[in-house]
């Protein structure tokens, strides 16, 4: 079983807090705001990503949440600074990988796991 570090849950919250506020920005169209967000935000998450390497489910998982936002924060910049609406279509690209990285632990990785532990017991 893996439980998170305490200053790990601590940059977790804070990670909700920035996407919190990144968010809100984008929903009440607070420009300034929600464009200083992001930085934090994906900040956050990689540093999540970084410090839950060494253990793949997380590692995969992180690594999918980082393009999650990397497709949220350029689907709130093309919604503020462009009158193109269908620039927002290629957050697919971004949304697509965190889907592939996921796939991949699902079918590939966390079966290959799950027999590692039958096999243990």
């Amino acid at each position: 079983m893996y439980s998170i570090p305490a200053k790990f849950r601590k940059i977790e919250n804070l990670h909700i807090v920035f996407w919190l506020i990144k968010d809100l920005s984008w929903a009440m169209l607070w420009k300034p705001l929600g464009l200083i967000m992001i930085i934090p935000t994906i900040g956050a998450a990689l540093l999540i990503t970084w410090q839950t390497r060494h253990i793949k489910s997380e590692l995969l998982h992180n690594l999918a949440v980082d393009f999650w936002i990397i497709a949220n924060a350029y689907w709130m910049l093309t919604e503020f600074y462009s009158a193109d609406d269908n620039l927002r279509y290629y957050t697919i690209i971004p949304f697509s990988i965190g889907i592939i990285i996921i796939t991949y632990y699902y079918l590939i990785v966390r079966p290959k796991e799950s027999s590692g532990i039958a096999q243990e017991t």
